[in-house]
């Protein structure tokens, strides 16, 4: 994929919005999940140990002064985990793997095909409800852990969440997402295509095709597959002319939302098809509009639950940072600047051929 920007340059950026987010005095939940776990994609990138050592630094801190009961939302702390462990084989960041793990499995509520239900205490927040946010904090968190483990039953689990939330959440004719799905009701309760609700299951998605290996062989994936082209095909046609998405995908006066747009610029540059290139360098030219010079990631709307009707999505708030649009900003970055060492890497090969 051909993308107009230079590495260093992005590389220094996301060193800022990096930065920006140690400081933000984030908790264990999962603004703070999606926060570290982008941070966590600029190390693998990058090779920058000081993420590394910041995380390693923040979470043995967080150790010390006694961590929360899990939530479904909890568990997107994981991911986390997922690279310390994977990085230093420090047991001590295993145990707290498997801890979230065995809560998923065994008491995480869940409702219909053993779907999870959305949590975010430990009450029964959203009775029967699916939201696209749990393919984020817990399946694909699942399924992370299921390649590093070796866990056939976590990979399947994983898959089995993915293969519901798309026959729940995405539209058959339009292949947009809605944000939830009543079971109880049968209903998608308000009905609204948000946009980073599209942003968790596209970047998901993407990255669930692109990290398990031989994927072909489990049939759940050839349905990511197809719900992720048929969701881009939709979701590329909605982009405005900043490069943002609407925080209602399908409401032209929707105003434009930064973490969700970067969600969905990072899915595209991992699924890879090179006639996305334009819509990815649009998005990205968007967000860097938006990135302060402090690494402030600005116009990120806050936490929304699935509102009552549109005036409630285009009513929440811009003002503050969050950690998610940090985070998704830096899945973004990653993502481009991965796509550029490789394409600097065909150009390297092609001059040793002609050599």
């Amino acid at each position: 994929m051909k993308i107009n920007a230079n590495r260093s340059d992005l590389e220094q950026i996301a060193g800022r919005v990096a930065s920006y987010t140690f400081d933000m005095d984030l908790t264990w939940d999962w603004p703070g999940g999606v926060a570290y776990y982008g941070v966590s994609r600029a190390f693998e990138v990058t090779g920058e140990q000081a993420y590394l050592e910041r995380m390693k630094e923040w979470v043995d801190e967080y150790i010390e002064a006694g961590l929360p009961d899990w939530t479904v939302n909890t568990c997107a702390m994981g991911h986390m985990l997922l690279t310390l462990y994977e990085q230093t084989k420090d047991e001590k960041y295993a145990e707290i793997i498997h801890s979230k793990l065995d809560y998923l499995e065994n008491d995480a509520l869940r409702f219909g095909d053993r779907v999870l239900q959305h949590t975010v205490s430990s009450g029964n927040d959203f009775p029967e409800q699916c939201w696209a946010d749990t393919l984020f904090m817990s399946a694909y968190f699942m399924l992370r852990a299921g390649i590093l483990f070796d866990k056939k039953h976590l990979i399947n689990d994983a898959l089995h969440q993915f293969f519901w939330h798309i026959n729940y959440l995405q539209d058959d004719n339009d292949a947009l997402w809605y944000h939830g799905y009543n079971h109880i009701k049968q209903d998608h309760m308000s009905g609204i295509y948000w946009a980073r609700a599209n942003a968790w299951a596209a970047y998901t998605m993407a990255r669930a095709a692109r990290i398990l290996p031989e994927g072909y062989l489990y049939p759940p994936m050839m349905h990511i597959w197809s719900s992720l082209r048929d969701q881009l095909a939709a979701i590329k046609k909605l982009q405005k002319e900043d490069g943002l998405w609407g925080t209602v995908l399908d409401y032209p006066e929707a105003y434009g939302e930064v973490s969700a747009t970067a969600g969905i610029g990072a899915a595209m540059v991992t699924q890879g098809n090179p006639l996305h290139a334009k819509y990815v360098q649009k998005a990205l030219d968007g967000l860097l509009a938006n990135i302060a010079g402090n690494g402030r990631v600005l116009n990120v709307s806050g936490g929304t639950a699935v509102m009552n009707d549109i005036s409630g999505y285009l009513g929440i708030d811009r003002k503050w940072a969050q950690g998610w649009g940090q985070g998704l900003a830096l899945a973004f970055l990653t993502s481009v600047i991965e796509e550029l060492k490789k394409n600097e890497a065909r150009v390297d090969h092609k001059s040793v051929d002609a050599l």
